[in-house]
């Protein structure tokens, strides 16, 4: 028979051979195929899935499942089930062929989400077969288009269908869970209990059109780069946030470093491939992804356009606005084509009980400890609904694994390991959630 923890590698395998990239345009593929058997996998095992498309082929599942006691609240576990574009060229094995090689399942999507979604597919319809009930009423969302926002995911269901989501109080979803390692003794387990806010600004300068071969004092192409190049060498200060500063006390005691309030930054590089996530936790950011400008080579255009990526910590939206304004400087207007909350919840109660029990349970060496994310989840969008939310999506990682550097990274992919071990310390924390 068919173990929950192979189960939750098949299912992973095929949710990758889906290939449902977002790319951001709307014309992709689609999470169509991808959402159509999630509900098939949980109308087998006799559950009701609700299917709902956004826009074409933007389509979501969400099914409930009766707890023991349906007074208290909801725990919504939810995923999304979109990916980001990968280049075939440049990955050992083809990004949607789902290798399984050196103890990996290889693809894009492997750590970004689809493993939290396979771990969980897993986990409820072995239940369910074996008949054991949560303790409460659980709600599943594997959902469309978080790459792209989730304006026809998560922002589409809260806003049109919040009676599915009726009494969840908590939720857990994905980039947390997962382990650092200290020594043979100890890990440590991220749980996201913050994030930050996303600003996704598009720049326009305007200047004076002409042609090429002339002398012009008003060239928009100049104007932007220049602003352009400020907004990338801008460095924001040094921000130590509440959960950050948990962080990086238990940090400081599981590794043995002398936190120095001077230089922050010196304690979080001793993380290694880490300290690039949180690194950036450290501070607000402003990162130029996009240029556009011009239509023919001897021609000045009117107009440049640029898009910046930002990002600010919890409490730091209007500093991060203000000094945004000052480094563009004269010349250049902005707009958002995306904004959303940052997040930050307390690292206690009976549902972190939970998580940290369940890893134990499984990890004796295992310690969880609260972080911050500095990108962003679907958590924005259910944070409205008024949940707490938190993300636990549990892996007990290799010490050498680069494992932020798989985040829309190149081979991308997960241990066949740790997708058992957290499809193990998944059933374990719905047991006593």
């Amino acid at each position: 028979m068919t173990t929950p923890q192979d189960e939750a590698v098949e299912i992973l395998r095929d949710l990758i051979r889906f290939e449902s990239v977002n790319d951001g345009t709307g014309q992709g593929k689609g999470e169509r195929e991808a959402a159509e058997y999630v509900a098939e996998k949980l109308s087998e095992v006799g559950l009701e899935a609700h299917v709902f498309e956004a826009a074409r082929n933007r389509t979501s599942v969400v099914a409930r499942i009766e707890g023991e006691d349906s007074s208290r609240g909801a725990l919504l576990i939810h995923g999304h089930l979109d990916v980001v574009p990968a280049q075939p060229k440049d990955w050992t094995y083809d990004p949607f062929a789902a290798e399984v090689a050196d103890g990996c399942v290889w693809g894009r999507g492997a750590v970004d989400m689809l493993d939290m979604d396979a771990m969980t597919l897993a986990v409820v319809r072995d239940r369910i077969r074996t008949g054991r009930k949560p303790p409460r009423d659980v709600v599943l969302a594997f959902v469309a288009d978080e790459e792209a926002g989730g304006v026809f995911g998560a922002q589409w269901l809260v806003e049109n269908q919040p009676q599915l989501f009726e009494g969840c109080t908590e939720a857990i979803s994905e980039v947390g869970g997962f382990s650092l390692s200290v020594n043979d003794d100890l890990r440590l387990y991220l749980i996201e209990t913050a994030q930050k806010g996303m600003a996704w600004m598009r720049l326009t300068a305007s200047g004076t059109a002409g042609h090429g071969s002339m002398i012009n004092d008003d060239n928009a192409v100049t104007r932007l780069c220049e602003a352009v190049a400020r907004v990338g060498a801008h460095q924001f200060p040094v921000h130590v946030t509440k959960t950050v500063r948990a962080f990086l006390d238990e940090i400081g005691e599981a590794f043995g470093l002398e936190l120095d309030p001077s230089d922050m930054e010196g304690v979080v590089a001793q993380l290694g491939p880490m300290a690039r996530i949180i690194g950036a936790t450290l501070r607000n950011t402003a990162n130029p992804t996009m240029l556009d400008a011009g239509y023919k080579h001897n021609v000045i255009p009117g107009t440049a356009h640029a898009m910046i990526d930002g990002r600010f910590l919890p409490g730091f939206e209007k500093e991060w606005e203000e000094e945004i304004d000052a480094v563009l400087g004269e010349g250049i207007t902005r707009e958002y084509v995306h904004y959303d909350i940052a997040l930050e919840t307390e690292f206690e109660g009976a549902l972190v009980d939970a998580m940290s029990n369940a890893l134990k349970a499984e990890d004796p060496g295992a310690r969880a400890v609260p972080y911050t994310l500095s990108g962003g989840t679907d958590a924005k969008s259910f944070s409205r609904l008024g949940m707490r939310c938190f993300g636990f999506s549990p892996l007990k990682l290799p010490a050498g694994l680069d494992f932020s550097g798989m985040f829309h990274g190149v081979d991308e992919r997960v241990p066949v390991d740790a997708l058992a071990f957290g499809t193990r310390v998944l059933d374990r924390f719905l047991d006593s959630s």
